[in-house]
């Protein structure tokens, strides 16, 4: 059974259809890469799926059981953790603060400020500094430490690398690849081709908020990526 299914899944901001007929399933222990261009539906498609947005159809199952009509607090103490585009700390908190908060409503388990500073060792010498006042990265390694915080059995990441300096993206990869290889199952989006390729077990390519290109990243070449992120073929599987 897998961990996520998303069955014919739309969402809307208002008159605008940004996600379209969606349908995807996600297997534990899976890092799914979401790509698309801007306007494609992934920062939508996340959300809905982490309870933030509501669906306008469709189905979201949850480890065998339709969370569609459950808040976004109940799919976190289910597991499902969101690090949305632009972090959104509490930037008058201490990095160990912002920690500690996502730990109080989370669920059991490993991650916990030791582990997140394992993970993230870049975060080891500013966790008594306020989160307003990182870098970029440092910020992006404080909000995914925060939602593992939670504990999630399925985490989602929106624009990982977005805005990012290039030395910042390295460490912030270096630490996803721990959290790959550990078996967490991640959701990532990342406009980063080639990032997204060296990382993701399966790709999934947006465009006007379909699904229109899906497959193992070993079986997908860059080409494909490329033409489906601009709409230059028709919808296919691989």
């Amino acid at each position: 059974m897998s961990l996520l299914e998303v069955e014919q899944l739309d969402a809307r901001h208002g008159l605008l259809h940004a996600v379209r007929s969606v349908t995807l399933k996600i297997a534990a222990g899976e890092t799914v890469a979401l790509i698309g261009a801007n306007g494609a539906g992934k920062t939508t498609l996340l959300r809905t799926i982490a309870g933030a947005h509501r669906p306008a159809a469709g189905r979201i199952v949850f480890e065998g059981d339709d969370v569609s009509a459950v808040p976004a607090y109940g799919r976190l103490r289910r597991g499902i953790a969101l690090v949305p585009e632009g972090r959104r700390l509490f930037a008058g908190m201490t990095v160990k603060e912002n920690l500690q908060v996502a730990g109080t409503y989370g669920r059991p388990g490993p991650w916990n400020i030791d582990s997140v500073i394992e993970a993230f060792p870049l975060l080891r010498e500013r966790l008594n500094r306020r989160a307003g006042n990182l870098s970029g990265g440092e910020q992006q390694a404080t909000a995914i430490g925060r939602a593992l915080m939670t504990n999630p059995k399925l985490l989602l990441l929106d624009e990982v690398s977005l805005g990012l300096a290039p030395i910042a993206v390295e460490a912030v990869y270096r630490s996803l690849e721990k959290l790959i290889a550990s078996g967490a199952t991640i959701v990532l989006v990342e406009q980063d081709i080639n990032r997204a390729l060296g990382v993701a077990s399966r790709i999934a390519c947006m465009l006007e908020g379909r699904i229109v290109l899906e497959g193992r990243a070993a079986d997908i070449s860059r080409e494909q990526v490329t033409q489906a992120y601009f709409g230059l073929q028709k919808a296919r599987q691989a």
